[in-house]
């Protein structure tokens, strides 16, 4: 424990920076909503106009940040300014998990972020998804200690990189497919605005 300068009371540094790390949440979180919004994808009708391959907002947003998330996060780890967290690739709950989010993006027209974002600027159709997230979220909570047992030991593939899949470095692997990303977004705007 340390002691406050100005109090002389005891400060307890884990419970700061618990506090501290829920303060940056709430603010990373209010403004990926914001972003969210601005793009336009916390709308019902941009969403769905996607998955009817009508309106390719959600596409060129989603690749953007790929883009951007993919260089900045290499770049952060290749100077040793984060940690690299790969999570194992397992077949069985990614594709079981795919369908079902997808079956939930294709009935209520919103995923987890977009409906979050479609809430806070009043659309309250949104709450149904926020609803089945709720109980999406219990159920799986629930029957996770069987999953672990079952559909997350099939195709489990341990901890599985592109670079590492590829045999390619990933100095040479990012710069590539972030080239390769930012020509499809060229092209398809170029579709797109005819």
């Amino acid at each position: 424990m340390v002691e406050a300068v100005k109090t002389g009371k005891p400060v307890d540094a884990a419970a700061t920076l618990k506090g501290r790390t829920i303060i940056q949440g709430v603010v990373f979180g209010f403004a990926f909503g914001f972003l969210l919004q601005k793009g336009g994808v916390g709308t019902y009708h941009i969403l769905i106009g996607q998955l009817l391959f009508q309106d390719w907002t959600v596409v060129k947003i989603m690749v953007s940040a790929i883009i951007v998330g993919m260089v900045g996060v290499f770049a952060l780890h290749h100077f040793g300014m984060a940690k690299l967290h790969i999570k194992p690739t397992r077949l069985g709950s990614n594709i079981l998990g795919g369908l079902v989010f997808g079956a939930g993006f294709a009935l209520i027209g919103y995923c987890p972020g977009t409906a979050a974002a479609a809430l806070g600027q009043g659309s309250w159709d949104a709450l149904f998804g926020m609803a089945g997230l709720v109980v999406g979220s219990w159920v799986y909570a629930e029957s996770s200690g069987r999953l672990k047992q079952t559909v997350e030991t099939w195709g489990d593939l341990g901890k599985l990189t592109f670079d590492a899949a590829l045999h390619v470095p990933r100095k040479l692997l990012v710069p590539a497919v972030a080239g390769m990303l930012a020509i499809f977004l060229a092209v398809l705007h170029v579709l797109v605005e005819r």
